[in-house]
């Protein structure tokens, strides 16, 4: 008795062995298409008689170059097993080309494998888009939507950018060689940038832009290139080896011209921000200019004088000032002793009734032993002196 684990292995390791299951080719018509936020792609392939559910992993994804839609047709190269968990079989999709387009996709693929492991598309090689672009040169065919369109995006962005077109051939089997004659001749015109492409089309329509020749012109190609073949969705190796790739003709004309309007725009953004700037600058230095001249006339000999004179008039006044105190304070000092020598001065009291008594001897007298009975003495009082006797002394009592 078996497992279902193991009866599903012992399937899936029956498909394993079987060689052509591991690489087919099923052609078929898109049904059930989700494209999962893993990126991964689950769909089926259906024709008449029956379907096939398939998934494309993520990792696969690179080279797909077209988003997948209900009912188209195409052929997918992968290989067919079982996925155990669920018990049945689907189809594991490696490559997917629209039906039709197997051979020449494979012709694709082989050569951009080819021209990648070469180094053709490194970014190293890449040269950078000038920003601003005087002569832009166009290989393209000279009528059809993608020069008028290139036309018309120039002159609304910039007027006065020459364009210079090289009328080539950009479908059938002459395509290739005028494409990269084009490509080399306006190279020697010496443009500041050139766009290569054409409008959108089926892979047919469009591969001359995927041959070898085209792909090495533009690599060695000393003009920046602008790769601008079909729609946003076609990828050919042009785009691959170009400088830049835009999406479409219109996308390529806005990358490799300015908008005028845009840059002069900015210019006058530049110029005011400029103005301002250098009218701060000259606010700013002509202040440093007043300040360093102030500096200066503080500095200067005169400036210097001026001040010693104002300091020597100012001690001049504190000096006048000093003096002018210390005397009045000196004569107000002297009027306090004046005042108290007055009052000790003999004549002021004299004048107040006392009087001044000498001995004949000429001596103060001041006690009754200094003179004897009629002896004479000199009284002297405020206007004039009394010539005197003395007829009788008393001493003076104390308690």
């Amino acid at each position: 008795m078996y497992s279902v684990r193991q009866v599903n292995a012992y399937i899936k390791n029956m498909f394993v062995q079987d060689f052509m299951l591991n690489r087919i080719y099923v052609k078929g018509e898109i049904s059930n298409c989700k494209y999962h936020t893993s990126g991964h792609i689950y769909f089926s392939l259906k024709d008449e008689s029956g379907a096939i559910a398939c998934i494309m992993f993520a990792g696969d994804r690179r080279g797909l170059g077209f988003r997948m839609q209900e009912g188209q047709k195409v052929i997918v190269l992968g290989s067919v097993s079982v996925y155990e968990r669920d018990g049945k079989y689907q189809l594991y999709a490696k490559q997917i080309v629209p039906d039709g387009e197997g051979v020449l996709y494979q012709r694709y693929a082989q050569l951009k494998k080819e021209l990648e492991e070469m180094g053709m598309f490194a970014p190293e090689f890449k040269q950078p888009i000038p920003f601003y672009s005087s002569t832009v040169g166009i290989v393209t065919a000279p009528t059809g939507a993608a020069i008028r369109d290139i036309i018309n995006i120039t002159r609304r962005r910039n007027p006065y950018v020459q364009l210079i077109l090289y009328p080539a051939l950009v479908q059938g089997d002459q395509a290739a060689p005028s494409i990269v004659k084009g490509i080399r001749t306006l190279d020697a015109w010496g443009v500041d940038v050139m766009i290569v492409g054409r409008g959108g089309g089926s892979i047919e329509d469009l591969w001359a832009f995927n041959e070898e020749s085209v792909a090495r012109a533009i690599f060695e190609c000393r003009t920046p290139v602008i790769s601008a073949v079909g729609h946003e969705t076609d990828t050919t190796i042009a785009d691959y080896v170009a400088d830049l790739r835009a999406p479409t003709p219109s996308a390529a004309a806005e990358l490799a011209v300015t908008d005028y309007r845009q840059l002069m725009g900015g210019m006058e953004l530049f110029r005011s921000q400029l103005a301002d700037r250098v009218e701060q600058k000259i606010v700013r230095y002509r202040q440093k200019l007043e300040n360093k001249k102030l500096m200066l006339c503080h500095m200067s000999p005169q400036y210097k004088l001026n001040e010693k004179r104002q300091y020597t008039a100012d001690l001049t006044d504190r000096l006048q000032q000093g003096m002018k105190w210390k005397l009045e304070d000196r004569k107000h000092q002297l009027g306090l002793c004046a005042g108290r020598l007055e009052g000790c001065s003999p004549l002021k009291k004299l004048q107040q009734g006392y009087s001044y008594t000498e001995t004949s001897e000429g001596k103060a007298l001041r006690s009754i032993s200094q003179v004897s009975l009629g002896e004479p003495v000199t009284i002297h009082v405020t206007d004039g002196r009394i010539l005197a006797r003395a007829e009788q002394t008393e001493p003076l009592e104390r308690n």
